[in-house]
């Protein structure tokens, strides 16, 4: 049997990235997937693409500033497919013209990656886990960021944000587990989406990769066969944490690399 047959499962910000990636993942290994995006237009098309495969997947629209159209695509789901067994909350913003250091950030910005960012993973859940109560379970996959756990120059909204996502999965893990319904989140690092090596300078990307532990960047698949893993019922004893999928970028001393590098040089000059 395939790892999440006869699973509902409703994805927010799924036309493109990670989410297109765990929906495709999701729906290649018998999921029922509901791709849910701001973007309709890409939804549709992701789906469709995943028809044509042999999979079961609908395109809908959400705005995840607007816990109406958040409302809407839950109710969509179980009036489509009977049910919901799967969440997956993986809609984010972040602004670097407008989320700064706390001094300078936008306040205006603050309000808005707030909203976006944690107050729609909450409204997902809280909307989603009566129904899943009713279907006998379910797991809750929130989309966290290694920015959750660790300080940095800017972003400070974001960060918020996503620490705030972290702590809300262990509350609803804590709050809804007798209900049978799981809830874990993904704390991505820096992932080589398609909007990622658009946008991203190769210089940065460098720096990246020298603090990486392993020799390479995640590609959007990591973290999809990650989330796979927590919606399947292999992770059924799974609850309340975060998986850090990031590389090794955080793990070790953040001087490891140039130490490394000094020790190298050393021994090339023959003073070591």
């Amino acid at each position: 049997m395939r790892r999440v047959e006869n699973k509902v499962a409703l994805l927010t910000g799924s036309a493109s990235g990670i989410g297109l990636s765990t929906a495709r993942l999701m729906a290649k290994e018998g999921a029922k997937v509901v791709i849910a995006d701001f973007n309709l237009e890409g939804a549709q098309q992701a789906a469709e693409e995943i028809r044509t495969q042999g999979g079961e997947a609908v395109g809908i629209f959400i705005d995840a500033a607007d816990s109406k159209t958040i409302e809407e695509a839950v109710e969509f789901t179980v009036h489509h497919y009977g049910k919901i067994n799967v969440l997956f909350n993986n809609v984010g913003l972040t602004n670097l013209q407008k989320d700064l250091d706390v001094v300078n950030i936008d306040l205006d910005e603050w309000d808005r990656l707030l909203n976006v960012n944690l107050k729609s993973v909450l409204m997902g859940s809280r909307l989603a886990i009566p129904h899943m109560i009713e279907a006998g379970g379910g797991s809750i996959i929130n989309t966290a960021s290694m920015a959750g756990f660790y300080g940095d120059a800017i972003r400070a909204a974001y960060g918020a944000s996503k620490a705030g996502v972290i702590n809300l999965t262990r509350y609803i893990a804590t709050q809804y587990g007798k209900n049978k319904i799981r809830c874990n989140a993904v704390a991505p690092g820096l992932i080589l989406t398609p909007a990622a090596k658009r946008n991203m300078d190769p210089e940065v990307l460098d720096i990246f990769e020298k603090y990486n532990a392993l020799p390479y960047h995640g590609e959007a698949d990591d973290i999809g066969y990650t989330v796979l893993f927590l919606a399947s019922d292999e992770s059924k004893f799974i609850t309340g944490q975060t998986i850090q999928v990031e590389g090794g970028h955080y793990m070790g001393n953040p001087s490891s690399p140039d130490f490394r590098e000094y020790m190298n040089k050393a021994k090339t000059e023959g003073q070591v």
